[in-house]
Parts: C-alpha cells; structure tokens; sequence
C-alpha cells in the first residue's frame, strides 16, 4: 500500500474514533463509526487476495447493516422522546435495536458469523485493528447507554457469546480464528457486567487489548498463520515464545497472572448482584477458553527440528487435544 495511503487510513481511524467516543449527539457517533468502517475497509483488501475481497465484502456489509440500525434506532428515539443526546435513550425500542446493533458490531454472538472470516481474510496487523481498536467506539456506546439496556437480553447475548467463543475455537488450527473466538469470549465477559460496573468493563476491555497486541505482534514476528507452523519456531526465537505463551496463559485468566483480574473482579460483582448464577455459568464457561489457549501454549514452546516433514507436523497438530484432556484429567484427579 502506498505510505501517503496508508497515513491517511490510520489518520482516519483515529479520527472516526475520537469523534465517536467525544460526542454527545447520536449523529456525530453514528458519523465517526462510518470513518471508521470506510478507513479500515483499504487495510482488509490490500493484498489483492480473493479471500481478503471476500472478507472486504462481509465486513462492509455487516458493517453498513449494523450502522443502518444505529441511525434508525438514534431516529426513533428521537422521534419518540425529542432527544438527540446519547445518554437520553428511555425508549424500549431503540433500546432493543440499539442493542442489536453494538451487538453485530462487536461481534456478539449470535451476530458473531462474520468476525472469524473477516479476521481470517486479513493481515495479522489488520485482524489486530479489529480485535481492539475498532472494538472500542461501539464498545464506548454500549458503556454511555448501558443504563437504558435491558438487562436480561445482554445477559443471554454475554453468556451465548463465552460459550459459542470458547466451544467454536477448540478445533480451529488457524491461529487467526483462535483468536477471533478469543474475542468473542472475552468481549461477552465485557457485555456480562457493563450494566452494573462499566469503569470494570472498560477495564477488561483495556487489559484484554494489551495481552491480544502482544500475542498478534508475536505472532506476525515469528510469521506463524497455523499451527503447524508454530511447531518450529521454539528453535528459531525461544525468548519470544516464552513471552508469547506467558501472554496466552495469561488470556486465558490463569492466576497469578494479569488476564485472571478483570475475570476475578466480574465474578465478584457479579456475585454482589445477587447474580451468582451468571457469575458460575461464566466460571465454568471459561474453561473452555483455558482448553485452547492451552493448546497454543502447547504448540509454542514443543521443540521440533525446523526440518521436519509436514506429516510430523500434522501428527502433532492433531495429537495435542488428546494429549492435553489426557493433562487436565490428571490434574483433576490429583
């Protein structure tokens, strides 16, 4: 991509989010999430590929369907209480498809179909944009309205959300798509508790944005797209897989490390909500989570000769899922 390109595009990113995240008027929010759409859009297609087109394609049109239904929502309620201001959201429907919508721009299952393919079609860069930096103007919207929203409804979107994230990545081997799922996991344990501690959701969404640049940084580092191709690269750059399965451990909320406060923290609140029900339902869901972030670690730091044959690399790719139950049922029983 041309320099000047590219200077204009991430200049318009961050424009489009700070118009979002500093208005008060639903038109200016609405006007910086379309920057945004429109500036990340050169950065998907750029390698010319048909799988990055297609992920173009799907992006755009996820995209514009999701703003149509912001624009529609912030006209009706302006229509039905004669307020423009964000925070004046009173209405039950707008609420409803203004929850709708944030939902099919994070990412939120089940509006979560195209986040994986999108993320798979990309540069590791550019599915780092969209794991975090693109999260966060709906995500500032969710936190702003969060009073008005119905509780119920982001409860069951932030459960079905952790556990299609979690269930859905165990059999990926394509490492972009782990951590699509990955996200999708995570921003449901934001969803869980942005109605009754926001300052705790922006929290995990912060922590959450540090570990995922960390390990899409790495990742692009060491140039591993499968995993397969993270069998070899112990021998190349040890130092940095450590780091880089420290930071998966980590993601995965395994204590003491950073990932385990934000989780530790939502069960808590949860549990001061009288939601102790939600609060196990997410403990347990984010096992699911630790099974695959497991298997990465796995495949990070296992030595394999950097000339090894396809079939050997493929034997252990398969192997390791029986190898890690056959771990984690040890650990149990003991």
């Amino acid at each position: 991509m041309n320099p000047h390109a590219k200077l204009i595009t991430i200049l318009s990113l961050l424009a489009g989010t700070t118009i979002t995240i500093s208005s008060n008027h639903w038109m200016m929010a609405w006007t910086g999430l379309e920057i945004n759409t429109l500036a990340i859009i050169p950065l998907i297609a750029k390698s010319h590929h048909p799988r990055a087109i297609e992920a173009t394609i799907k992006y755009f049109l996820t995209q514009s369907a999701a703003s149509a239904l912001v624009l529609f929502s912030s006209m009706t309620n302006a229509w039905l209480t004669g307020q423009w201001d964000i925070t004046q959201l009173n209405h039950p429907l707008p609420c409803l498809m203004l929850t709708t919508a944030i939902a099919i721009k994070l990412g939120l299952a089940p509006f979560h179909f195209w986040f994986p393919e999108v993320l798979q079609g990309s540069h590791l860069t550019t599915a780092l944009l969209l794991s975090t930096l693109m999260k966060f103007p709906p995500l500032t919207l969710l936190l702003i309205t969060s009073k008005s929203l119905n509780p119920a409804l982001l409860t069951t979107l932030a459960i079905t959300s952790m556990a299609l994230g979690g269930w859905m990545g165990l059999n990926q081997t394509q490492t972009r798509k782990i951590l699509a799922f990955s996200s999708i996991s995570h921003l449901g344990w934001m969803a869980l508790v942005v109605i009754y501690n926001p300052k705790l959701s922006l929290l995990a969404f912060l922590l959450y944005t540090v570990m995922t640049t960390a390990v899409f940084l790495s990742l692009n580092k060491i140039k591993v797209l499968k995993l397969s191709a993270m069998l070899i690269s112990w021998t190349k750059t040890p130092t940095l897989n450590a780091a880089l399965m420290l930071t998966l451990l980590s993601l995965a909320g395994l204590p003491p490390l950073t990932g385990f406060s934000p989780k530790w923290l939502i069960i808590q609140e949860l549990t001061k909500q009288e939601m102790t029900p939600a609060a196990t339902i997410a403990a347990m869901l984010s096992l699911l989570g630790l099974f695959f972030y497991l298997r990465l670690a796995y495949h990070s730091t296992i030595t394999l000769p950097p000339n090894s044959s396809n079939h050997m690399k493929t034997w252990y790719t398969r192997k390791t899922p029986s190898t890690l139950t056959a771990i984690l049922t040890s650990l149990s029983m003991s």
